[in-house]
């Protein structure tokens, strides 16, 4: 399977330019359909159909375990652009709604507000229950072996990674894509259809937390959520309400933006201020 293609670019600074080979990570459409009816299209990279239209389904809200799922499979083994995934019967009623309106979360329409949204997707998020805790060099070391392990982005500079783990902090699965969207939903997608997931715990991202990338981890019911940039205020937002732990890694630092309690080598003094500070 292809991920990346070689390109000859131009390199130029000031006044003198210089050719050379260039890996670039391929972005095509992967279609997912659910009881035969199209239900999204996502631009990804290739690879991990399957994982990947599992990890969706689950953020979605369409499915809950793998038992869920009648079938799925590639529509055409020559053709990987195209994942089908059927339903149990009896889970295909539960879901009538959603099915109705296809990317009712993973595609919601502009003009609502954060508090709408919030309210709108506690639909199929439910909080965090687990009190697990780590230290905070334990959360950056899980950074550290997510960068580690960046073989795509070495040869393209261009793709995503996620990479999840479990309670002993030892990695379940790592996937990379065009889109951290896409990595994210490969990665949990790998640990759904292994029937981990309730071992897994953290995930660590390459890219800035979105409040999409906390819907996927919390429909997975992971605790912690650590990505390379800072996140978006809905989706601290959307961690607060869903008691999860968001944070971001910084010149060899953390940076905490809740669930500030689940670090065991904070002084309570600055837990207690970040509570002051919501």
């Amino acid at each position: 399977m292809e991920t990346s293609k070689i390109k000859s670019i131009l390199y130029c600074q000031e006044s003198m330019c210089r050719s050379y080979d260039q890996g670039l990570i391929i972005e095509e459409p992967l279609s997912i359909r659910v009881d035969g009816e199209p239900y999204s299209v996502v631009m990804r990279t290739p690879g991990e159909e399957i994982s990947h239209a599992a990890g969706f389904c689950l953020a979605e809200g369409l499915i809950d375990h793998p038992e869920d799922i009648g079938t799925i499979g590639l529509c055409d083994e020559d053709d990987t652009n195209v994942v089908t995934v059927t339903l149990q019967p009896g889970r295909r009623d539960k879901v009538k709604d959603l099915l109705e309106r296809r990317g009712f979360v993973s595609q919601t329409s502009c003009g609502i507000c954060g508090k709408e949204l919030i309210t709108d997707m506690q639909q199929i998020l439910t909080p965090v229950k687990d009190e697990a805790t780590i230290t905070v060099k334990q959360a950056i070391e899980c950074v550290d072996k997510l960068i580690g392990r960046q073989e795509l982005y070495k040869t393209t500079r261009g793709a995503h990674s996620a990479m999840i783990f479990n309670y002993n902090l030892e990695s379940l699965s790592q996937a990379e894509d065009v889109g951290r969207h896409n990595a994210l939903d490969k990665a949990i997608g790998k640990v759904f259809m292994d029937g981990k997931l309730e071992s897994a715990c953290l995930a660590a991202l390459s890219s800035r937390i979105s409040y999409e990338l906390v819907q996927k981890a919390n429909r997975a019911d992971l605790v912690f959520l650590v990505g390379m940039s800072r996140p978006t205020s809905l989706a601290v937002e959307l961690g607060q309400a869903m008691n999860m732990t968001i944070a971001s890694i910084r010149e060899g630092g953390l940076l905490i933006f809740c669930g500030s309690e689940r670090f065991v080598d904070l002084k309570d003094d600055s837990k207690k201020e970040l509570k002051n500070e919501r």
